[in-house]
């Protein structure tokens, strides 16, 4: 049975502290006001007051990385305290607080989505169906044929009357005998494989369906005015797409096989009655959810680094991190430019970047990807860069 605390806090008292390890569980506000500020986020949600029903603490809790916010009781508050271990019972008995925490993490990382964009290239992604000719033309332009094949058919399913149909009739007609581009449309098979280098969905497509990776790794990307941005990459146990599912809305991201990879498939129905019938899975996807946050959050906080070595450092002990390999080696699946890309460097600026990378001695290339001898070194250079350009000795 499940059997739920309240703690008191006295106003001016702090709920958490942002870089503490205590994240075994997350607080509900039962009564009174907390404000709540995120050092990691350089946007407009960095600070919010949160109100009876809102929630703190969920993402290190879930994630099981340390505090990202300090959050301090403007008045005299009551929380409910959860801990992680709570979380599946909670489910059972509350279905509405789950949800709320699952579309609210949804709705932000949509959010963050732009915000990356944003610091990135200086710019915001397009949202409307033409954006999915945009996306085919970049990757049909770098060579990426499989994938340009496959966004090309989206396109002229999804927007007949587009001003680029005719070219993106002549390519996808070129492109097609030969592309090994698969599901153009969405089938009934509850287990997909996808080739290496094809696409799984593109930016603005329509759909509901979510997927959990049983095999190999997805690159998340998004295209904007002829540029690359790459998000994530996300391998076994990870699930993608939930956003569209979850707010019947257009995809936020393109999602590309990074490996060749399984993929498991959720859908609405299925969705629907996982919610009342298998809460370990709704657990295992605000985990998820909270995991890809915090990372996200880390990739924010990385692109205020200025130094474009500091940053790559950073972005590779993010990649550890979340891999939980904090010692021994690792061969990671992402190349330099890759690494670089993710750290929101221009491309302009990329030759200098991948020039300091080949002089670290902290890194090594195995088949034109990154391997790190010591995770231990990687992480340890990572807050020692950080320290230098936060000031301090």
């Amino acid at each position: 049975m499940l059997t739920l605390s309240f703690v008191e806090f006295k106003k001016g008292s702090y709920v958490l502290v942002d870089g503490v390890d205590t994240n075994d569980r997350f607080f509900i506000v039962k009564t009174g006001k907390v404000a709540c500020s995120n050092s990691m986020d350089p946007g407009r949600n960095s600070n919010k007051i949160l109100k009876p029903g809102d929630f703190v603490g969920v993402i290190p809790c879930m994630s099981g990385h340390s505090q990202i916010e300090n959050a301090i009781a403007m008045e005299d508050c009551t929380m409910i305290s959860v801990a992680r271990d709570q979380y599946p019972d909670l489910i059972k008995q509350n279905v509405p607080v789950a949800m709320k925490i699952i579309r609210t993490f949804s709705n932000r990382m949509r959010e963050m989505n732009e915000q990356l964009t944003q610091l990135t290239l200086r710019d915001t992604s397009a949202t409307s169906k033409e954006q999915i000719y945009n996306v085919a033309l970049y990757y049909d332009n770098a060579g990426f044929r499989d994938i340009a094949s496959y966004a090309y058919y989206r396109y002229l399913k999804e927007y007949p009357v587009g001003k680029n149909i005719p070219m993106a009739q002549k390519r996808f007609v070129s492109l097609k005998s030969a592309s090994k581009a698969v599901y153009y449309e969405p089938s009934h098979e509850m287990v997909r494989n996808y080739p290496a280098g094809t696409m799984i969905m593109a930016e603005t497509q329509s759909a509901q369906e979510m997927y959990v990776i049983q095999e190999g790794s997805v690159k998340i990307t998004k295209v904007v005015n002829g540029n690359e941005v790459i998000l994530s990459v996300l391998y076994r146990g990870d699930m993608f797409g939930e956003m569209a599912l979850l707010e019947n809305k257009g995809r936020s991201a393109n999602a590309i096989a990074h490996e060749s990879c399984r993929l498991m498939v959720i859908n609405r129905e299925n969705f629907d009655h996982m919610v009342g019938t298998q809460p370990q899975l709704i657990a295992r996807l605000t985990t998820m959810l909270a995991e890809r946050l915090w990372s996200m959050y880390r990739q924010l906080y990385n692109t205020c680094l200025k130094d474009y070595l500091h940053r790559a450092i950073d972005m590779l002990a993010l990649q550890l991190e979340k891999e939980r390999r904090f010692r021994g080696s690792f061969q990671t699946s992402i190349t330099p430019q890759e690494l670089l890309t993710m750290c929101a460097i221009p491309k302009q600026d990329q030759v200098q970047g991948l020039i300091k990378l080949e002089g670290e001695k902290s890194i090594k290339l195995i088949d034109g990807k990154i391997f790190v001898p010591d995770c231990q070194e990687i992480i340890r250079l990572s807050a020692l860069f950080k320290k230098i350009e936060s000031g301090e000795k």
